[in-house]
C-alpha cells in the first residue's frame, strides 16, 4: 500500500470540507505559474498600452513574464487564488458526495446523471460565495508589473475595495453567470470522471486504492475537464478582467470574440489550460485523499485516548 490506508469509517461532512479546501490550496501553490500564464495568453489580444510583449506558449509566457516583470509575477493574486480555495474546494468537492447522497436517498452505486447533477449543484454554490476572489484574482493575475504601466491594484484588500467602490456590489460578482456555467461544467466533469476512473480501476482491480490509482484517475479527469471546459473559461477571464463598458454581457463578450478572433478564440490557452488542470488535479486529489486519511487517523486516536 502507498500512502496511508483508507479509513473504516467514513469520514465526516467536516472532514471532507476541511481535507477539500486544504488540498486545493496545496494544489494553488504548486501550479499558479501555469495559471497566471493561461490567463496571460487568454487575455492576450486584448491588453492595451503595452507594446512590445508577445506571449507564445506556456513557457514561452513564464519565461517572459520572469524576464520582464520577475518572478513574483507568477504569483500575482495568489493570496487571492488561496482565499478562493478556502471557500470554493470545500464547498464543491467537500459537499459532493453529501449532495450525491441526498440526491440517491443514500443508495450506493449512484448512476452518471445523478453524480452530474450533484457535481454541478456543489459548483454553481461554491461559485455563488467564491465569485469577488476569482474576480480578484484574475484580475492581478492580467496586471502586468512593468515600468511605466499603471497598476489597477496594490494589494487583496485594495483590490476588493477599489471595485467595490467604482463598479458596486456587482463589480465583485462581475461574471458569475459564464462563471457558474464554467464551474458547473468543471465540476461536474472533474468530480464525476474522477469517480468513474477510479471505481473502474479498483472494479478490474487493475490498481488497489492508494496514490497510483488516485494519480491516474485525476490525470484523466484533468484532461477531460480541459477539453469540455476551455470556451467557457477563455470567456469568464476576458469578460471578469475587461473594464466597465467593453463586454454588454458574457454572451457578448464570447460573441466579439468569435466575431473578431475567430473560433481558434476559444481554445487560447489551451496547453497551459491542461498543464494546469493536470497537475491541479493531480496534486489536488492526492492530497485530498492523504489528508483526509490522515484527519481520519488523527481523529481516531483522539477518540481512542478519551
Amino acid at each position: 500500500m502507498v500512502g496511508l490506508k483508507p479509513s473504516d469509517v467514513p469520514p465526516p461532512l467536516g472532514v471532507k470540507m476541511a481535507s477539500a479546501g486544504a488540498a486545493a490550496c496545496v494544489a494553488d501553490l504548486f501550479t499558479f505559474p501555469l495559471d497566471t500564464a493561461k490567463v496571460r495568453l487568454q487575455i492576450q489580444g486584448e491588453m492595451k498600452g503595452v507594446e512590445g510583449i508577445r506571449y507564445r506558449g506556456v513557457f514561452g509566457t513564464i519565461s517572459t513574464m520572469i524576464r520582464t516583470e520577475g518572478p513574483r509575477s507568477l504569483y500575482n493574486g495568489l493570496v487571492a487564488g488561496l482565499q478562493r480555495q478556502v471557500c470554493f474546494a470545500s464547498i464543491r468537492i467537500g459537499l459532493y458526495d453529501t449532495v450525491k447522497d441526498f440526491y440517491t436517498g443514500g443508495k450506493d452505486k449512484p448512476g452518471v446523471l445523478v453524480r452530474i447533477l450533484a457535481g454541478c449543484t456543489t459548483g454553481a454554490m461554491a461559485v455563488s460565495f467564491a465569485q469577488p476572489t476569482d474576480v480578484v484574482k484574475v484580475r492581478f493575475q492580467a496586471q502586468m508589473n512593468l515600468d511605466g504601466v499603471a497598476r489597477r491594484y496594490t494589494g487583496t484588500m485594495q483590490a476588493y475595495k477599489h471595485i467595490f467602490q467604482n463598479e458596486g456590489i456587482r463589480g465583485l460578482w462581475k461574471g458569475t453567470l459564464p462563471n457558474i456555467t464554467r464551474n458547473a461544467l468543471v465540476n461536474c466533469t472533474e468530480l464525476v470522471t474522477y469517480d468513474l476512473i477510479k471505481e473502474a480501476i479498483l472494479r478490474h482491480n487493475l490498481m488497489s486504492d492508494n496514490l497510483p490509482c488516485h494519480f491516474v484517475s485525476a490525470f484523466g479527469a484533468g484532461f477531460v475537464t480541459t477539453v469540455i471546459a476551455s470556451p467557457v473559461d477563455v470567456v469568464k477571464t476576458r469578460y471578469m478582467n475587461s473594464p466597465p463598458g467593453q463586454y454588454k454581457s458574457a454572451i457578448n463578450c464570447a460573441w466579439t470574440m468569435m466575431t473578431k478572433e475567430g473560433p481558434t478564440a476559444f481554445y487560447k490557452g489551451f496547453v497551459p489550460s491542461f498543464l494546469r488542470l493536470g497537475s491541479w488535479n493531480v496534486v489536488m486529489f492526492v492530497s485530498f485523499e492523504q489528508i483526509k486519511r490522515g484527519m481520519m487517523v488523527t481523529k481516531k486516536m483522539i477518540e481512542d485516548r478519551n
